[in-house]
């Protein structure tokens, strides 16, 4: 028996507002393109991205479907589909919001939110156009000596806490606990998050926590606020662990969303489905 209640992804997507700050997984941590087709098709707008560190198909079709104002990134791409049509148009047209960023940076902003501090140091960036570009970031000197280098530069990064994460994950435990493997970037959007659901394969009778292996690989109940059973959900993302990602569909999308008309065309026939 389960210790909790399922819930539906149409109700995942109710819980998303306009204009809100949402978390996205990287291809290779669990996309919940279930949960993405419902919120196309309930027709969200203005939402803000927050990519760590990056995004593929779903960013690239919550933007081709107007539902996006701005993103952060380090890339927007379909990889070795090449360029994401969608995002590279909305660019080009000024219709959206880049906020470049880099993999360490988007990381430190969530993990001053989950130490509960305003900011976080970073190094790396300091001096390249990047930095330059980000004038929420700031430098300062270093106010410790230990470093022993005179006036060294130090880059804070703001907190960021978003206001819902969803991703895709295999499976569940009885108790809500979610299995992640080793994608503890996971963990990093889940701690930072107002409110986190999950979209998983299944719901497995069993209690992570009672096996020291599989304890180490999971996300705690106590960070979900929901979880809803979607077979394939992650399609035609793959899901690590449980089946490949459908090349030939991504290759479909790609093709397709070259176009404003090929794209239309292409969503009207997935989300009829």
């Amino acid at each position: 028996m389960n210790s909790f209640d399922k819930i539906s992804v149409k109700e995942i997507v109710d819980e998303v507002s306009d204009g809100c700050l949402l978390g996205i997984p990287a291809d290779y941590s669990g996309v919940p393109m279930q949960f993405t087709k419902e919120l196309i098709k309930k027709g969200i707008k203005n939402l803000r991205l927050y990519c760590l560190p990056l995004t593929t198909i779903q960013g690239d079709m919550l933007i081709g479907s107007g539902c996006v104002s701005e993103i952060e990134a380090a890339a927007v791409t379909l990889g070795e589909f090449g360029l994401a049509s969608r995002f590279s148009e909305a660019i080009e047209q000024n219709i959206l919001l880049m906020k470049d960023s880099t993999c360490p940076a988007l990381h430190a902003q969530l993990q001053a939110t989950e130490k509960s501090v305003p900011f976080m140091p970073l190094r790396g960036v300091i001096g390249s156009d990047i930095q330059k570009h980000r004038k929420d970031w700031c430098i300062i000197p270093n106010p410790m000596n230990s470093s022993g280098i005179k006036d060294e530069p130090i880059l804070l990064l703001p907190a960021v806490q978003l206001d819902i994460f969803v991703f895709h994950a295999a499976c569940s435990d009885r108790n809500g606990n979610i299995q992640i493997g080793r994608r503890r970037e996971l963990a990093t959007l889940a701690h930072a998050s107002k409110k986190v659901f999950v979209t998983v394969e299944k719901i497995i009778d069993e209690d992570f926590f009672e096996n020291e292996l599989s304890a180490a690989t999971c996300l705690p109940a106590l960070y979900v606020d929901g979880i809803a059973v979607a077979k394939n959900g992650a399609w035609p993302c793959a899901l690590p662990g449980a089946y490949k990602a459908d090349n030939n569909e991504i290759k479909n999308y790609s093709i397709a969303a070259k176009t404003k008309d090929g794209f239309n065309q292409y969503m009207k026939l997935l989300l009829s489905k």
